[in-house]
């Protein structure tokens, strides 16, 4: 009897899901089509799954093909789609499969709208390539998938040179700590006593080293008294060791890989200092730009009684991962605003914005909509009126990791973001005050690319003397509440 009855519950959940899925089906069949000559792309390694509605082809002929990921595939695919009458098509973004398809469908004048994963993985059914494309397509031709943000083609392009940089400088990075690996192991302790090894004087007691030169004293006579803040005898002491052959061809090989990845990366430097200037040249022609920005003009009359001179950002000497072509000129032209300005970006730093988001601002409507697409500003997951989670989604974006470095150094300086970042850091902890403050630079960047704005920092102690008066507001309203009332320090009796 209770298998019978076991088999009786199964029976009638199967047809209740049965009964589910015909009114899934009869809701999306009543719903108005949008998009009428809509297809459905599912990407793969080797092979791309397309889908057209059955009123796109002849009658017998298949509506869901499947073709290769060559080239020659590509090109058959797309002569297909447009013998289908299809302008615009939803393609599920898959790794780095898409782009290529991508790219010969927008240079065939077709609409691509590039689909989340995560938006189109609870449609009901068996997971197939062939049901996944077929899913895009309906869902597409009926409005309810929205496109990726994806800037334009010549910002791609900056942004492809721009990533190979930064994978470039990383593998650089790990030939230096290979190179710290072989001196500790030799028991040689340069980089205690050199706060860079691959500086001047850390280079050229490593060469004098690999050439055969064993004496610390001769050792210590190359370093640059001016950099170098150790004593002479802390440098003898840590340039005492055991020459090992194997540790010195190590040393000697990770130098070379070194040096090929700073020279990879200057040939770099000139690829993308072409392109930002082809850039700075279009944008300036097409929205003519001054050569030079004015300075802004004081419109506040106590500001014009007491002229201050604007505080600037002290000129420093670049790091050993900034180009050392001078790019900042360039970045000014293309944003129409100078970004360096803004404190705790520098020129990657800026460069890096702008080869991963570009300059038109108008893909989001709001810079509240800007932070929410970097992942920066909190989330509300609410249920019956219950505040289930608040926290911020797990976005990977190259932008908001800068901004959230930017955030961080921003929180050692005596500024109104600096005194924001510490005020929230006492409350809030160190990790949601940094995304409080890369958010805060997120609305900043928004509006200097958006209003092309000049930026004027803003003053620290009339920052310090609001958030001071709003504490005292607050806690007056609490004392009044309790039925107390706030006296100022000379008006209480002693």
């Amino acid at each position: 009897m209770k298998a019978k009855a076991g088999k009786a519950k199964a029976k009638h959940s199967n047809s209740s899901k049965r009964g589910a899925k015909k009114t899934a089906r009869g809701a999306v069949e009543g719903m108005k089509i949008v998009n009428p000559h809509a297809g459905g792309i599912d990407c793969g390694a080797e092979e791309h799954y397309m889908a057209v509605s059955p009123q796109s082809v002849e009658p017998g002929e298949p509506f869901v093909r499947c073709f290769s990921a060559f080239t020659e595939g590509l090109d058959a695919s797309v002569e297909w789609l447009k013998a289908c009458g299809i302008t615009t098509v939803a393609i599920e973004s898959t790794g780095v499969y898409w782009i290529a398809l991508c790219q010969k469908l927008e240079a065939a004048g077709i609409q691509v709208f590039l689909v989340n994963a995560r938006h189109v993985r609870h449609v009901p059914g068996r997971k197939t390539d062939v049901k996944d494309c077929q899913w895009l397509q309906r869902l597409h031709s009926f409005g309810l998938l929205s496109a990726s943000f994806r800037p334009e083609d010549a910002i791609c392009r900056l942004r492809s040179l721009e990533r190979h940089r930064l994978n470039l400088t990383w593998t650089a990075g790990a030939e230096i700590q290979h190179m710290q690996k072989a001196l500790q192991q030799m028991n040689l302790h340069l980089h205690h006593v050199v706060s860079d090894i691959t500086g001047l004087s850390g280079l050229r007691i490593i060469d004098a080293i690999l050439a055969g030169q064993r004496d610390a004293v001769q050792l210590t006579k190359l370093r640059d008294y001016r950099v170098c803040k150790s004593t002479v005898a802390q440098m003898q002491a840590a340039l005492v060791g055991d020459y090992r052959p194997e540790h010195l061809f190590v040393l000697g090989q990770n130098l070379q890989a070194y040096r090929f990845y700073q020279a990879r990366i200057q040939e770099c430097d000139v690829q993308i200092e072409s392109h930002l200037q082809q850039l700075a040249q279009r944008f300036e022609s097409s929205s003519a730009l001054p050569a030079k920005l004015p300075e802004p003009e004081v419109h506040n009359d106590a500001q014009a009684q007491n002229p201050q001179p604007a505080k600037r950002k002290v000129k420093r000497k670049p790091q050993a991962n900034e180009p050392k072509i001078d790019l900042a000129d360039y970045l000014r032209r293309i944003c129409g605003v100078d970004l360096t300005q803004v404190i705790g970006l520098n020129v990657l730093s800026v460069l890096l914005i702008v080869s991963e988001i570009g300059v038109d601002m108008s893909k989001w409507r709001s810079a509240k909509a800007f932070s929410a697409w970097l992942g920066l500003c909190p989330r509300n997951k609410i249920s019956g009126r219950k505040v289930l989670d608040t926290r911020t989604c797990k976005v990977i974006n190259r932008v908001a990791t800068t901004l959230r470095l930017a955030a961080q150094s921003v929180g050692r300086t005596d500024t109104a973001l600096g005194i924001f970042y510490r005020r929230k850091r006492a409350h809030l902890g160190p990790a949601k005050a940094t995304t409080a403050t890369a958010r805060k630079l997120a609305c900043l960047v928004y509006h200097l690319l958006k209003y092309k704005d000049q930026y004027r920092e803003p003053d620290p102690t009339t920052y310090q003397l609001k958030v001071e008066k709003a504490i005292l507001a607050r806690i007056q309203k609490q004392a009044a509440a309790l039925g107390y009332k706030l006296l100022p320090t000379a008006l209480v009796p002693a």
